[in-house]
């Protein structure tokens, strides 16, 4: 997704700000994967929870006839990573066979665009990326739920113009979204001696605390 540039040699305050703007939420997102690279894979994969949960619960509120049936088959999914990303790890077996049910449908396939588009939704995208976060402990899956989320502006704002309800600028809707993950991974760090232990398993008591600080924060849509 990229930002709409005025043509060369415009010099009004809005084409200065349109650039200032892409400058900004480039430099944002660089900063967010830069954060990512430091964390440990456990706080990335709550992370990339996080990033997934808020797509999810969108695309959940649509109305019954614009929500995709593979989309929301993932729930489960979705609720197992969270559970093992917050130190169950017995989720760790509901994880693997969620994705491997994935690896063995017809929505995993190399056909482009004669394949089924399902697992293409941003919602359905992140979701699988925070389960191989959980998997494989690899940043570049919390980066690409972090590049969902992103994408998903557009696919809201037009949502909301269905609705004809007032516009954010999508630059600014794109900061706005970058600013909210720099700010989770700001909470995450406050709990990383704790999410360094996570793929371990943690007691109880430690991962429900987790789940009731961590889990609501990083879902909420504000």
């Amino acid at each position: 997704m990229g930002a709409m540039i005025p043509g060369a040699g415009a010099s009004t305050p809005v084409s200065r700000l349109g650039v200032a703007l892409l400058n900004t939420w480039q430099e944002l997102s660089a900063s967010v994967e830069e954060r990512l690279t430091a964390m440990s894979s456990s706080e990335r994969g709550v992370f990339a929870a996080g990033a997934a949960e808020r797509l999810m619960s969108w695309h959940e509120a649509l109305p019954e006839e614009e929500r995709a049936p593979f989309t929301i088959s993932l729930r489960p999914l979705l609720n197992s990573v969270w559970e093992g990303s917050l130190g169950d790890s017995t989720a760790f077996t509901a994880v693997k066979r969620g994705v491997a049910e994935y690896m063995l449908s017809d929505y995993c396939h190399n056909d482009g665009q004669d394949g089924p588009e399902d697992a293409d939704d941003n919602a359905a995208a992140a979701t699988l990326y925070a389960a191989h976060a959980y998997l494989f402990e690899c940043r570049d899956f919390a980066v690409w739920a972090s590049r969902r989320a992103v994408d998903a502006v557009d696919e809201h704002l037009e949502h909301l113009a269905e609705q004809e309800e007032d516009l954010p600028d999508l630059d600014e809707a794109t900061v706005a979204e970058l600013q909210r993950q720099l700010r989770d991974l700001d909470l995450i760090a406050n709990y990383s001696k704790d999410l360094r232990l996570a793929s371990l398993g943690l007691p109880i008591d430690t991962s429900i605390r987790l789940r009731v600080e961590l889990r609501a924060a990083l879902s909420s849509r504000d």
